[in-house]
């Protein structure tokens, strides 16, 4: 899914409420993992002491991380940053998470930096993307996105430039620009 809205509107508190509920109802169990700007790791971790005491909380952030890895499999909430998670790839890889959840999405906009790459490469059974600039950005970072999120739901890169990127910025084209904006309503 993607909680898209602006900036200041509880997308944090939303999604810590979220996973704080899947543990709650015997549902989905964790370990969840949330991937954030580096200036944003520990404003999570205080959040979610303030609003989810009853989450089990592991911050992979500094140089002592790799000793954290150990708790993984008993946390329910996993926080790391973008930095980090593509110098941690190979580690990340190895667990499977319920849910992975990228804050400010906007970070894997391009397909072929080391972020999207090392988010994409993540085993989850479950994936969430929070952004406040979703339809500011550009029509090939939508489909990073999305790609992320749903892989092929709006074709590969290829055929998503032939049928979107280029007719609508470059043609102003508006018949599919209202076509993509269908595919991507709720």
């Amino acid at each position: 899914g993607i909680l898209a809205d602006e900036m200041g509107l509880g997308k944090t508190l939303q999604t810590l409420a979220f996973l704080s509920w899947l543990k709650s109802s015997g549902g989905r169990t964790g370990p969840h993992l949330v991937v954030c700007p580096t200036s944003l790791v520990f404003n999570w971790a205080i959040e979610a002491a303030r609003f989810t005491p009853e989450l089990r909380v592991v911050t992979l952030h500094g140089s002592q991380r790799a000793a954290r890895f150990a708790d993984v499999p008993t946390a329910d909430l996993v926080i790391t940053s973008y930095a980090l998670i593509r110098r941690d790839a190979a580690r990340h890889r190895e667990i499977e998470f319920d849910t992975v959840v990228l804050d400010e999405a906007q970070h894997i906009k391009n397909r072929q930096t080391q972020n999207a790459q090392a988010v994409k490469s993540v085993r989850a059974r479950y994936r969430l993307v929070l952004t406040g600039t979703p339809m500011e950005n550009s029509v090939c970072d939508l489909w990073s996105i999305f790609d992320f999120l749903m892989p092929g739901y709006l074709g590969n890169a290829q055929e998503f430039r032939e049928r979107y990127e280029l007719p609508i910025p470059q043609a102003k084209d508006r018949a599919t620009l209202d076509r993509l904006a269908r595919r991507l309503r709720p």
